[in-house]
């Protein structure tokens, strides 16, 4: 499993790169094909990002990412 850092996840942020990832505890999502994500940001929160304190805060919670690809490991 690819490992990613705080540099690394940042070029996954549909702008540099077009895949967009996002980091939550540790784990990177590959969010690219969420429609929700199609824009520059998914309400104020970017891609290439983790994201893990933003998503408790969200009204979904994690359980919208169950069926998303895990692509890697967040390190930092």
């Amino acid at each position: 499993m690819k490992e990613f850092t705080k540099e690394e996840l940042a070029k996954y942020d549909g702008v540099q790169n077009p895949q967009k990832y996002v980091a939550i505890d540790g784990v990177v999502y590959d969010l690219s094909a969420v429609p929700a994500w199609g824009g520059e940001n998914h309400h104020g929160n970017h891609a290439g990002r983790d994201l893990t304190e933003a998503i408790s805060h969200s009204p979904h919670g994690k359980a919208v990412l169950t069926d998303k690809p895990v692509v890697g490991k967040y390190i930092g």
